[in-house]
């Protein structure tokens, strides 16, 4: 009998992430999968959805102006409860950290049907950074059937935290699988930079670096284009005032850099090709760039991906001003510590991680029926 999957997405990095899985899932015939778009982030989710050619089923369109993580928490549960009760799924899956993730972790629980987590087992240690993100995915772990967790290190964590060893499923990360998609694309970045310039690629939009932090990475990148004038930096800005109102007012006027609104992934990754330095608070780059053979400084006091930085090929600067430059000057100048950490090797999967989920859920939904 079939089995129906409702697999949510609320962000951008959630359907990259999701996106392999939902399209493995709709390949196979012993599954029906159902696609809830809760909209956390409505433009880039729209935008990473159609690369895939994935359709929402049910679209909650949750976001207001100005909404509060409680606001946000409560209109998503009450909304999931109405869904859960419609739909009557099989199984639930969510990725990762967000409110999404949270929340539907626990419509999950209320409504008594199994919860998948993709990408479970990530932690800091510190309840607070990242903020709301650490508590989200503890919190959800403990309401979770299925942890696919994306490295042995995230495995074992589970495991030591007392969660059943049947349950914890080390998976790979999905968004390996999702880069060799789009990678096969061969995909063009299609902005007017200048070919005889090293790129300096920046992400920032972590909710704990706004403010001070943020005010501080931005003035140590301003410092490394001028003091670098062989580099050129792209810094695609996100929609959040937060982050738009201090990006805009500390790099007005400032020669060769570049920024630009989000960019769909077909072009961030082909920007992450290009790139000779990636400086980011993103998780996700922490575990893309790696792949590509491309370094990256992690702008965050903390990281809950602490196998790149083990393995030599991403690096915890912080969000210090002084850290930030010295980091990037090393990187500029010495081509020895640069080579050390530009290989191409990633401790997050081999590409195939979406089938290992689908065949965790045939065993836990069809093989046992």
């Amino acid at each position: 009998m079939t089995k129906t999957v409702l697999c949510a997405v609320g962000t951008r990095p959630e359907a990259i992430k999701m996106a392999p899985v939902i399209r493995a899932l709709q390949a196979d015939p012993d599954f029906n999968c159902r696609v809830l778009a809760t909209a956390q982030h409505r433009q880039m989710l729209d935008q990473m959805l159609k690369i895939y050619d994935i359709q929402p089923d049910i679209d909650l369109d949750i976001m207001q102006p100005n909404q509060g993580l409680t606001a946000l928490t409560g209109r998503l549960l009450l909304r999931l409860d109405d869904v859960t009760a419609s739909e009557k799924p099989d199984a639930i899956l969510a990725q990762g950290d967000t409110t999404t993730v949270l929340a539907t972790a626990l419509a999950s629980f209320y409504a008594d049907i199994p919860f998948g987590h993709v990408e479970a087992g990530l932690r800091t240690g510190n309840i607070r950074n990242p903020f709301p993100e650490e508590m989200n995915r503890v919190v959800a772990s403990h309401l979770t059937r299925w942890h696919f967790a994306p490295t042995q290190m995230a495995a074992d964590r589970l495991l030591a935290e007392g969660y059943d060893p049947a349950q914890v499923v080390m998976t790979g990360n999905t968004v390996i699988d999702s880069l060799h998609y789009v990678a096969a694309m061969k995909p063009t970045l299609g902005l007017p930079l200048d070919p005889n310039k090293r790129l300096l690629l920046v992400t920032l939009h972590r909710r704990e670096n706004f403010g001070e932090p943020l005010a501080r990475i931005c003035t140590a990148l301003a410092n490394i284009v001028r003091e670098h004038p062989d580099t050129q930096l792209l810094l695609p800005v996100h929609h959040n005032p937060n982050v738009r109102e201090v990006v805009n007012a500390r790099f007005a006027g400032l020669d060769r850099v570049h920024l630009c609104d989000p960019l769909d992934y077909t072009a961030f990754v082909a920007a992450m090709q290009q790139a000779h330095l990636i400086l980011s608070d993103s998780g996700g780059v922490q575990e893309e760039a790696p792949a590509l053979g491309k370094p990256v400084l992690v702008l965050r006091e903390t990281t809950e991906r602490p196998e790149a930085v083990d393995a030599g090929i991403t690096r915890l600067v912080g969000t210090q001003t002084a850290d930030i430059e010295a980091a990037a000057h090393e990187l500029l100048t010495d081509p020895q510590a640069y080579a050390a950490m530009a290989r191409h090797e990633s401790p997050y999967g081999d590409g195939k991680a979406s089938g290992r989920i689908v065949e965790t859920l045939r065993k836990g939904l069809i093989d046992v029926s």
